[in-house]
């Protein structure tokens, strides 16, 4: 399987050489060259099979021979391990017709351990097989650097540089990341947002010399090992509700679109998919898109729901190149525009196609708030903030298929916004019981990139 841009002016690639990359080196983002298919046979054999099986079956499709099938048998196996759940993520019913589908029970208790966890042997395997060494950097609202940090710190051929913005992500978020004592292991708080994380890596991987002399490598969502892992868990939940014979929708909290662009993808497997719906918070600029046609951005502010709060969405991006027909000029004019004045417009043609298959809206902290409190005394169960937004638009949606909010954070995560809605304190999971007392180590730096670039030089 081929992998290309989406801005159509760097090198076709393996699935290896997509992963090892993540950002392509004209700044786009590795699509597959077309989305491989999953039959209604293979659909139904995948029926009451363990999540590791259906892994194994989706994964396999976009890795196409890159590793052996019994060595990335054995990575999934052994990434699903680390998660203490039987189902690894679990579909739990709420009221008619409303699921959620539990994404936190993997080692840092957020969604982005569905991923992280098999990236990070993905990258070793290949890392050891190549005889190289890599500098992996990501930039983090929250959720990623944590997950990315369990997942690599005992990594054989890779050091991990994580930033996050200073005093924007939660005490919990926070410790995750910086109380991990690995000699491989790298802080950074930015003195910024997380907009302002994610351009610097975004800076430092279009800085081709410097990306070649340190083996630079990614864990963003830039990355299509990333959304690749992430599209098991549409399949996984579909067939609970009925698929291939049952139509089912999806409402996704999402800052920076990756997670429910892996629902797309499902789609475009053949997944049987009804809607996709974006939930935003008060950081609404994918709900305005697609409202206005107009990508604008208009500057984050703080809500209880941290990790949501983004204006440059990086993933949008490819749905911008599938709905202008794979026309990589199109985005390039489009991610010009964004950088020379803040925002895009999309043609006709790709708005239509792009509200064929999506909806969406936004949600207010304090209609966050009313959720969790309404969830909890109607059914005992204790939201995050982020899965607050997504239930409580999944509310607004009318659709007459199984509607599954992605649940994205476990509540403890987030326990100063769970307990102002909801009268309620969640507690750590026991396996996490140490994180509040423990050391923390972290480098606060200005919002430079070439202040990072420095700090990786003499770290790495």
């Amino acid at each position: 399987m081929n992998y290309i841009s989406t801005r159509g002016l760097a090198p076709v690639l393996d699935f290896e050489g997509a992963m090892l990359s993540g950002l392509a080196r004209d700044g786009g983002l590795y699509v597959p060259e077309t989305f491989p298919q999953i039959s209604r046979e293979e659909l139904l054999s995948l029926r009451g099979r363990p999540y590791a099986d259906i892994a194994f079956a989706i994964v396999s499709k976009f890795t196409d021979g890159s590793i052996p099938d019994v060595d990335l048998r054995k990575m999934i196996d052994a990434a699903y391990a680390t998660f203490n759940h039987p189902a690894t993520t679990p579909l739990k019913q709420l009221a008619p017709n409303q699921y959620l589908l539990e994404l936190f029970h993997g080692p840092t208790i957020a969604f982005k351990d569905v991923a992280m966890q098999l990236l990070s042997r993905m990258m070793d395997w290949s890392l050891a097989k190549q005889k190289r060494k890599a500098v992996v950097i990501g930039a983090t609202s929250g959720d990623t650097g944590g997950a990315a940090i369990d997942a690599f710190q005992h990594s054989k051929n890779a050091s991990i540089f994580i930033l996050h913005p200073h005093g924007l992500v939660s005490d919990v978020q926070r410790r995750q990341m910086t109380t991990v004592t690995s000699p491989s292991v790298h802080n950074i708080a930015i003195e910024g947002n997380f907009d302002d994380c994610q351009a610097i890596v975004k800076a430092l991987f279009n800085d081709l010399k410097f990306r070649d002399d340190v083996g630079l490598a990614g864990v963003n969502s830039i990355n299509w090992a990333r959304i690749m892992a992430q599209i098991v868990y549409y399949f996984y939940a579909a067939l609970q509700l009925g698929a291939p014979d049952r139509a089912v929708s999806f409402t996704v909290p999402t800052g920076n679109f990756g997670n429910i662009f892996a629902g797309l993808a499902a789609k475009r497997m053949g997944l049987d998919i009804d809607r996709l719906v974006i939930a935003t918070n008060s950081n609404d600029i994918l709900d305005r898109t697609l409202k206005t046609g107009s990508y604008t951005v208009t500057g984050v502010h703080a809500t209880t729901s941290p990790s949501m709060d983004i204006q440059v969405s990086s993933n949008f991006e490819r749905l911008v190149y599938l709905a202008n027909n794979n026309d990589p000029s199109a985005v390039r004019n489009a991610m010009e525009s964004l950088k020379q004045s803040g925002a895009f417009t999309l043609q006709s043609g790709a708005i239509k196609s792009i509200r064929v298959e999506f909806d969406s809206n936004a949600t207010s902290d304090a209609d966050a708030a009313k959720t969790m409190a309404k969830v909890l005394a109607e059914t005992g169960e204790l939201l995050d903030p982020h899965t607050a937004v997504g239930y409580a638009v999944a509310q607004k949606t009318s659709t007459n298929s199984p509607m599954v909010t992605l649940a994205t954070a476990h509540p403890a995560k987030f326990p100063d916004a769970v307990e102002a809605a909801t009268k309620v304190r969640p507690n750590l999971p026991q396996r996490l019981s140490y994180l509040m007392n423990a050391k923390e180590t972290f480098k606060v730096l200005p919002n430079s990139e070439a202040d990072v670039k420095a700090y990786i030089l003499f770290h790495a």
